[in-house]
């Protein structure tokens, strides 16, 4: 989602905040902005686009001051204009906005009866001319502040800068991150640590209702009450130097190529391989009390909990629901007092799960989360923190994020069939033996680039393309689809291979490519079966199988793509690495933005 950088300096800070949007770049944007206090006002810059855009419009005419907010955009209400991009300016207010305000029409319908005139069709320029008007009657910034805050309904993190007091920023957050940095004679505030891990390693993550004003020898915080609090100041631990793809083309092609490790990294932390013991962090949460677990997620991370479905209820055998985030609360889920809520998300601050995480705790479940940003508002608000160590995700497509989500799952799995008294010693043994196989078997996936490239050319003319899968590889199919969607902006529909004959195949016909999943095993013959369906009626299909696989069914098969033999356990996060690599080289062929593809943010901090 948008990003927020904000520095109260002693030197110019226009370029520092440049390097901060630089470093936000991984949420997607489609336009950005830096303002700044200088010679007595607001002085702003803006470009649609990529961030270069914004360098030329700083080059041609460059901004001084040491106090500025600088934004990457996302856009909610406007299109993505320069006259909609942030910051937006309102007298003698200038704010940046990451969320949404759902108020904002009868907020905005007031202050045009009140003779407000508006710039932008933006719902963030409302919350700067309420702030504005209340500084006009003769309030302070703190003050207007405070009055304003409780007026807006929606999710926001947002930073104010004043013309009249080039020594204070205002931030403030309510179901969105803000991030204070302590510097040494001067502050700041982020959307994150990484943004401001270049300024300083000192931050303080603003806690829900939380605002802020920050000067450049002080920080005062106050809580939704207004009354001052203090917040722990911790070490972010983010590195200061920007995220190099190295010999990589893309940073989805560089995250694509880094799971095997960071999946060894993370399994490190859930395993035990000379004991063959799962071990995960479960402090006080009693897991043999659980009776039913319910599983919330969006998108890719989604899938990861579909998955998660199979393996709970196959080794543990405790049933399991499962939502998508944004329709979760909606929908009125009877919720036992007791049961195991779990949350999977990349970022942690995802407005769907977060909210749904909120609704969950409110119905007396106990939260399990599992994440790749151990400081995020989720992990902070959970029972059970089981995060995923895949390290930063620049590409707005989830690879190694999602596989590191299944390590993890497949090891609390273990871990809860074992506390149910649901699996032997020597299971136990057998479950992390092939947990520890899955890195080098996603290596030897990784080792099937090339041929995948070179069948990219017959994916990349269609207009539509189907993935089938059956059990756990139905998910894995909903997977390859979403990733093909995402960064190739070709349309595509996973299905579970059984339904086909239930509708979809009506669409087949020799234009629609159909890439079935169908791992040797339990699965197999059944998929192998519906895949002949598919073929009977002249559908061209790719075949992603292991080679004992492929002798038995890859004849006749328009391509196919060889994986390793694996365990069922491991196979979706084996089977991950060839929907990943299809969909990178079918959007690189066909030239589109694979870091940010069009309309997609990486956190999506709105609901």
């Amino acid at each position: 989602m948008c990003g927020i950088v904000g520095i109260v300096g002693k030197s110019d800070v226009a370029q520092r905040l440049f390097d901060g949007l630089k470093r936000l770049e991984y949420r997607g944007y489609d336009s950005a902005g830096i303002c700044t206090v200088n010679d007595g006002g607001l002085k702003r810059r803006r470009a649609e686009g990529k961030l270069e855009n914004l360098a030329t419009e700083l080059s041609r005419e460059p901004l001084g001051g040491t106090i500025g907010i600088a934004h990457t955009r996302w856009a909610t209400h406007g299109a993505p204009t320069v006259g909609n991009a942030h910051p937006h300016i309102a007298g003698p207010v200038a704010l940046v906005h990451n969320g949404i305000i759902e108020n904002f029409k009868p907020l905005r319908d007031e202050l045009i009866a009140d003779g407000r005139e508006f710039a932008s069709e933006t719902d963030s320029e409302v919350v700067a001319h309420l702030v504005a008007r209340e500084i006009e009657r003769g309030s302070s910034p703190e003050d207007s502040v405070a009055t304003v805050l409780p007026r807006l309904h929606g999710a926001f993190a947002i930073a104010f800068l004043f013309r009249d007091h080039p020594d204070l920023i205002i931030g403030a957050r309510m179901g969105a991150p803000l991030t204070v940095g302590y510097g040494k004679g001067e502050n700041y505030v982020g959307s994150d640590a990484l943004a401001l891990a270049p300024l300083t390693q000192r931050i303080a993550y603003l806690e829900e209702g939380d605002w802020v004003a920050a000067r450049h020898d002080r920080v005062e915080i106050f809580d939704r009450e207004n009354k001052p609090v203090k917040r722990e100041i911790v070490e972010s631990g983010a590195s200061a130097a920007r995220i190099d793809k190295g010999n990589y083309r893309h940073y989805m092609q560089k995250e694509i190529f880094e799971q095997p490790i960071v999946v060894a990294q993370t399994l490190q932390s859930y395993v035990r391989p000379f004991e063959g013991e799962v071990a995960l962090p479960t402090g006080e949460l009693d897991l043999a009390a659980i009776d039913r677990v319910t599983i919330v997620a969006c998108g890719t991370s989604f899938y990861a909990g579909m998955v998660a479905k199979y393996w709970f209820e196959q080794f543990a055998r405790v049933p399991v629901d499962i939502d998508v985030a944004s329709e979760f609360r909606y929908r009125q889920p009877v919720l036992e007092p007791g049961g195991l809520a779990l949350f999977v998300s990349q970022s942690g601050e995802t407005a769907d799960t977060l909210a749904a995480l909120r609704h969950a705790r409110s119905e007396q479940q106990r939260i399990a989360v599992v994440v790749n940003v151990p400081t995020s508002s989720m992990a902070r608000e959970a029972d059970l923190l089981l995060p995923t160590h895949a390290g930063p995700e620049i590409g707005v497509a989830s690879t190694k994020a999602f596989t590191c989500q299944l390590a993890v799952l497949a090891a609390l799995a273990a871990n809860l069939a074992r506390a149910k008294s649901r699996l032997s010693r020597d299971e136990e043994k057998t479950i992390v033996a092939h947990l520890q196989q899955a890195p080098a078997a996603i290596n030897a996936a990784l080792g099937h680039d090339d041929e995948i490239a070179g069948m990219a050319h017959l994916i990349a003319p269609a207009r539509d393309v189907l993935y089938l899968g059956r059990g756990p590889d139905y998910p894995m199919a909903l997977e390859g689809a979403l990733k093909l969607k995402e960064i190739s902006y070709i349309h595509a529909e996973g299905y579970a291979a059984g339904e086909m004959k239930h509708g979809p195949i009506a669409l087949i016909d020799e234009d629609v490519p159909v890439i079935v999943l169908a791992p040797s095993g339990p699965l197999f013959e059944k998929t192998v079966s519906n895949m002949q369906e598919v073929r009977a009626r002249g559908g061209k299909i790719v075949l992603i199988s292991d080679a004992r696989g492929l002798a038995e069914a890859g004849e006749g098969t328009m391509a196919t793509i060889e994986m390793p033999e694996v365990h069922p356990l491991i196979a979706p996060l084996v089977y991950a690495v060839p929907v990943q690599l299809l969909a990178y080289h079918v959007a690189v062929l066909k030239g589109t933005d694979v870091d940010q593809p069009r309309n997609l943010a990486k956190s999506v901090t709105v609901e």
